[in-house]
């Protein structure tokens, strides 16, 4: 007789199994084998398939100087398929040989110097497919696509993952929800409302994960339309951002030691730990206060964890440390239940500037809105709260997609310079999908690389997909705004690799990015973006690009070096002028 997990697993699996055979004949599912293949010497093929792809394959790094080879960009060789340069693990023991006194800092970004850094295309694995696609992909994936079994064997009993054949199943379940991820939140939003309601109701709209493990917190709060920004570090586990990833989830690499995170302030309703292993009682409360920067007033974190419900071992000092630093920082334990623990931060800092009288905290310097998070070292204060920017009252999505933020007045944004950039992009949404010529549910991942006001991300709101907002580090800091709309996104200097696994997005759309960084220093020209957008989008992924005639042109002639299919095409830029446009088609492509 089957157990009730067992049966309900079989019927699962019954039910994966048949909408994998329709989502087969959909053609939704299962994509082609690879149309090129990449031989070694000799040649593992035959001779008449040599003229179709000249690129070798080998180990080639950068230098200080870039000489692309007549024949194309070079390929990695097959052992580098997972390679993520700023996350590299030979490069991180070279800075750090006892990597267990480093701690934390070795698993924050260390990018090569020039001389160690790649440039060739990372190939994809041997069994790489194309992935199954949302929302399918939730719930199952290609074992093939991330063959790492790691994740299922110490995590299984805890529902994170399982292996059912040549797929993976994802039940929803993690550390703290094993019996489901559903569940734990409506939990959550039973201890917030006083089971008057939830999340959605209690006014969450964003929530940062962080510790996310394979992201079924995300994935379950998706029916709320609650947008989640899940951050994980490439640890012992350091599989389950590439996971989350494959499964469609809104996901990046980081995580929390001695730098504040990628993203702005006051930005989150709800910050969640769920056995996140961070020692959030040490140093003075830290990286509490890093939390606290990132609320937004009366947002909420949520901890479980055992120092929540434990009484033994050291359990009960780190939990009176926990009480000692959160009242102090004015936060208010609000409810505590089963094994978890949620504060509120206070709606104003008048308590908090109290207390820094009181020489119980300290409050930090007003921090100007324009300055990007990005390399800045934790600061051990509260940031106090900026009018009017923490006053503005946003409503729930839908509604908040239209939101004009303060925070571009701050910077000198109009409502009408605003109001063009989302009409606009509005508009260029339909002539992208003409142009790119694909199914518009084979699209899931994007990042919009120079996201602005996230008018391009906001344009797309209505279709089955997350776009990853990245804001460039020399632009103002209009993440602040996107953050204000609904949406999610993170800085980053693209002189430096992006901190996500090779094969993560399905469109990647560049607007006025290389003239971002035209005659910029060694490791931000041109052909360094395009190698590392090669290496963050899916084979069959679409790259957009439009910007100044001379830097497409270029791209457009360099591009099938990279082994990109490309068209060109002409469209109004916001002022009305005819603007040149790319779409590229990253070839699937295999070493054999």
């Amino acid at each position: 007789m089957l157990s009730a997990f067992d049966s309900r697993s079989s019927r699962l699996a019954l039910v994966a199994l048949i909408v994998i055979i329709g989502s087969f004949y959909a053609g939704t599912l299962s994509g082609p084998k690879p149309s090129l293949v990449v031989h070694r010497s000799p040649p593992l093929i035959s001779l008449d398939l040599e003229p179709q792809i000249k690129n070798k394959v080998s180990l080639t790094y950068r230098g200080e100087s870039l000489r692309i080879p007549p024949t194309g960009v070079d390929v990695c060789p097959l052992p580098f398929n997972e390679h993520i340069p700023c996350h590299d693990l030979p490069h991180i023991k070279l800075l750090f040989p006892d990597m267990d006194l480093a701690g934390t800092r070795a698993l924050e970004r260390h990018c090569p110097p020039f001389d160690k850094r790649l440039f060739c295309l990372v190939p994809p694995p041997v069994d790489y497919r194309v992935p199954i696609r949302w929302p399918v992909s939730r719930d199952y994936v290609w074992r093939g696509n991330v063959n790492h079994s790691r994740l299922a064997e110490v995590k299984g009993g805890q529902n994170w993952v399982h292996e059912k054949g040549e797929l993976w199943w994802f039940p929803g379940g993690g550390t703290h929800f094993k019996h489901g991820a559903d569940e734990y939140i409506q939990r959550l939003g039973n201890m917030i409302t006083s089971n008057a309601g939830d999340l959605r109701s209690a006014g969450v709209v964003q929530v940062l994960d962080i510790g996310c493990g394979v992201a079924s917190f995300s994935a379950y709060l998706l029916p709320l339309d609650i947008q989640t920004m899940s951050i994980a570090p490439k640890d012992g586990h350091e599989n389950q951002i590439q996971f989350a990833l494959e499964r469609g989830i809104s996901a990046m690499i980081s995580v929390l030691s001695t730098k504040q995170l990628p993203l702005p302030r006051s930005s989150f309703e709800m910050v969640h730990c769920s056995r996140c292993r961070v020692d959030w009682h040490e140093n003075d409360g830290i990286l509490l206060k890093e939390i606290d920067r990132l609320l937004r007033p009366n947002g909420y974190f949520v901890y479980s964890a055992p120092p929540a419900y434990k009484k033994e071992k050291e359990f009960p000092i780190i939990w009176e440390k926990l009480i000692k630093l959160t009242s102090a920082m004015c936060w208010e334990l609000i409810a505590q239940k089963v094994q978890t623990a949620i504060w509120r931060k206070p709606a104003n800092d008048s308590c908090q500037l109290q207390n820094a009288e009181r020489k119980l905290l300290d409050m930090c310097e007003a921090m100007e809105e324009s300055n990007p998070s990005w390399e800045t070292p934790l600061m051990n204060c509260i940031v106090p709260y900026s009018e009017p920017v923490d006053s503005q009252k946003l409503p729930p999505r839908p509604e908040r997609l239209s939101v004009f933020s303060k925070r571009l007045e701050k910077i000198g944004v109009n409502l009408d310079t605003y109001n063009l950039n989302t009409r606009f992009w509005q508009e260029q949404i339909q002539h992208y999908w003409k142009l790119m010529g694909v199914n518009q549910r084979g699209i899931r991942n994007v990042m919009d690389m120079n996201a602005y006001y996230g008018g391009f991300a906001a344009a797309l709101s209505s279709f089955p997909l997350w776009v990853m907002n990245v804001v460039p580090t020399r632009m103002n800091s209009t993440l602040s705004a996107i953050y204000d709309r609904g949406l999610i996104g993170a800085f980053h200097d693209w002189c430096e690799p992006f901190s996500t696994y090779p094969r993560t997005y399905d469109l990647l759309h560049a607007s006025r990015l290389f003239s971002l960084y035209k005659g910029g220093k060694e490791g931000c020209l041109v052909e360094d973006i395009l190698l590392e957008m090669d290496r963050m989008v899916r084979p069959q992924g679409v790259i957009i690009i439009r910007d100044e005639e001379s830097i497409v042109s270029h791209i457009h002639d360099i591009a099938p070096k990279f082994l990109w299919n490309v068209e060109s095409h002409t469209l109004d830029d916001e002022q009305g002028k005819m603007e040149h446009v790319l779409v590229c088609r990253k070839t699937f492509w295999a070493i054999v």
